[in-house]
């Protein structure tokens, strides 16, 4: 199931954040996931925006997980609205803690 939130901006749109199992997890890391942030004009159009995309099982239940201040500046000063980057592992892994990915186009995941 997608963890996720949203926040309202001040113009009415949205930033709605998911955190999704990568569609090509590394072998031997366990499961990956994928942080997608989506600006639209609501909550039911940033969703379409992905099912469009042909992530069909994509549902937003609740806000236990809204965009934090950087990402909803990152979504927003991308030209298309909709990026992702790996995840950070959760607080229960015991890796290697390093500096978080750069914000990527959702064609790089999608390709």
């Amino acid at each position: 199931m997608a963890a996720g939130g949203f926040v309202r901006m001040p113009g009415g749109s949205v930033v709605v954040a998911l955190s999704l199992p990568a569609p090509l997890p590394v072998s031997g890391q366990g499961e990956q996931r994928v942080r997608v942030l989506v600006h639209a004009k609501n909550r039911a159009r940033a969703l379409t925006r992905l099912r469009n995309l042909g992530l069909r099982a994509v549902y937003l239940r609740g806000n236990a997980a809204p965009p934090t201040p950087d990402e909803v500046t990152a979504v927003l000063h991308h030209p298309d609205g909709l990026i992702w980057r790996a995840a950070a592992p959760s607080a229960g892994d015991v890796a290697v803690s390093r500096p978080p990915e750069l914000w990527r186009p959702i064609r790089a995941l999608l390709a």
